[in-house]
């Protein structure tokens, strides 16, 4: 499995992942679908936008990242990460996580702040936890799933160290 900086040519698979885990409506907050116009502008909008490839050079997967804020608050990060459902189990979210952690220490964060992740999401709230996130708390009824009930979602954050500091 290989990360890498998009390419326009990865626009339709990232559109398609993009809007299954949408369509699912259990992850994402957005509600509305991308098409090829929107999607390239908005992943062409986020400080680094990357894809996970397989050995055929098949998109696997995805991850945005973006400042959570502006201003004085514009040094904490953000991500958004997908994973087609065909591929899932398979660890590459955790990737997407390493790698994104790491692109994000480059591009000067010095946190990344995850503000909606539903509490039934067991799988990202392992890995965020496992690649070293600290669960900030709990919004109870934040996230109104697809079928219209509401979860909680829990706020999680890590801050990210130059390696060299790191212990």
């Amino acid at each position: 499995m290989l990360i890498r900086k998009y390419e326009n040519s990865d626009l339709p698979r990232m559109i398609e992942i993009w809007n299954e885990v949408v369509e699912d409506g259990i992850a994402f907050p957005q509600e509305d679908f991308l098409n090829i116009q929107t999607g390239r502008k908005f992943f062409s909008e986020q400080t680094y936008s990357a894809v996970a490839v397989d050995e055929n050079n098949n998109v696997c997967g995805l991850y945005i990242l973006h400042p959570n804020n502006i201003g004085r608050c514009g040094h904490i990060g953000n991500a958004s990460y997908a994973v087609d459902s065909k591929f899932r189990g398979g660890h590459i979210g955790e990737s997407l996580v390493m790698d994104c952690l790491e692109k994000a220490r480059k591009s000067g964060f010095l946190i990344m702040q995850f503000n909606a992740v539903v509490e039934s999401n067991y799988s990202a709230r392992h890995i965020y936890e496992k690649s070293g996130f600290k669960q900030l708390g709990t919004i109870p009824n934040g996230f109104r799933m697809k079928d219209g009930h509401y979860e909680n979602i829990c706020l999680y954050y890590i801050e990210l160290k130059e390696k060299s500091n790191e212990r």
